[in-house]
């Protein structure tokens, strides 16, 4: 499916789907991220996470989450328009943590639009449901969600009768 030619919701179809990535996953970043908000020891020592069932030390699902968002809004920066149709989120569902991250690991995303809502309440804006993946080096899931974001509809068009007034 073709790039649409702007991100207002109206030219968005179900189906359409973008990548994002390169992210590269460092140690010291995983280390940093799991001290200050996911102190287990799985996430902070290598020795603790050779005795779990990840086998060696491991990013947290939040720090995944976080390196999503943050190639998420790469992507966007490249895609003029994009940031000035976006509303921002609504939530997320079905997060899954399919399969571990480690230090070391190249990961990609992929977005997909798989609903689109009209608002009843906010004619200006439409709702948007897209499919999130995040994939390792080796082709497998490591995140999965679904996001509902909010995006400008496209302005009425105003008509030579309407300016006379």
């Amino acid at each position: 499916m073709t790039e649409p030619q702007s991100y207002y919701w109206d030219d968005l179809t179900v189906g359409w789907t973008y990548d994002f990535g390169p992210i590269e996953v460092d140690r010291e970043e995983v280390l940093a991220f799991a001290r200050r908000y996911d102190p287990q020891p799985f996430h902070l020592d290598d020795e603790a996470a050779a005795q779990t069932h990840f086998g060696r030390l491991a990013a947290s699902g939040w720090h995944s989450c976080a390196m999503m968002m943050g190639a998420m809004v790469e992507r966007w920066q490249q895609m003029p328009g994009w940031q000035d149709q976006s509303l921002g989120a609504m939530g997320i569902d079905e997060l899954r943590w399919r399969r571990p991250v480690f230090p070391g690991d190249r990961l990609r995303g992929t977005c997909e639009l798989i609903e689109r809502i009209a608002s009843r309440t906010r004619p200006e804006m439409g709702i948007n449901k897209w499919r999130t993946t995040l994939i390792n080096q080796n082709d497998e899931p490591v995140l999965s969600l679904v996001s509902i974001v909010m995006q400008k509809r496209r302005p009425p068009t105003s008509t030579a009768d309407d300016e006379k007034y």
